[in-house]
This record gives C-alpha cells, sequence and structure tokens, in this order.
C-alpha cells in the first residue's frame, strides 16, 4: 500500500486519493489540430524510475499535490501542491 504525505493531513493512505496522471505531460491548446491531442494522450513513454503525477485527495482536504514517486520502488519523493497561487499563498500565511 502507497503511504502518500499530504501537506495538511499528513501521512495517508492511497485509498484517499485519485489518481489523475502524468504531472509531466503539457496538453495542447483546446482548438489544436486531433493528431496533437492524440499524441499528448496516447503515444507517451512509460519510464521506470522517479516520475511526478497528479493525486486528489479526494477523501481528506481536496487538495491536488504533484508526489514525486518512483514507479520501480513506489517510494515517495516529496509532495507539494499542484496549484502554485495557492501554495504561494499558504507559505506568506495568507490569501491574495
Amino acid at each position: 500500500m502507497l503511504r502518500i504525505p499530504c501537506p495538511f493531513c499528513g501521512t495517508r493512505d492511497h485509498t484517499e486519493f485519485s489518481y489523475e496522471g502524468d504531472a509531466t505531460v503539457v496538453y495542447p491548446a483546446l482548438d489544436a489540430l486531433e493528431e496533437e491531442w492524440f499524441e499528448a494522450v496516447f503515444l507517451r513513454e512509460n519510464l521506470r524510475g522517479p516520475h511526478s503525477e497528479v493525486w486528489h485527495h479526494l477523501y481528506g482536504c481536496r487538495s491536488f499535490l504533484i508526489v514525486e514517486r518512483d514507479t520501480l520502488t513506489h517510494e515517495i519523493g516529496g509532495v507539494r501542491l499542484a496549484h502554485q497561487p495557492t501554495a504561494e499563498a499558504l507559505m506568506q500565511g495568507g490569501t491574495k
């Protein structure tokens, strides 16, 4: 079982989270050609080793997180908020 350290809730079982996908994929513009969307969605490498993923803490604080996970060992190398403006506001101790 994966244990993901949520910045707000502490370490939790992966069953509280929903995997949302590869955090390194840059999707094309909405009006991009069908071929560009096909490549972004289906033609990606399945790399072994450290990787960035998006996880949603669905049954906790509901934050979207970037989880650095090794796909071979499942070791979690780090976790941060996916939404950078929210992370910056929290670091400053307030909201913008």
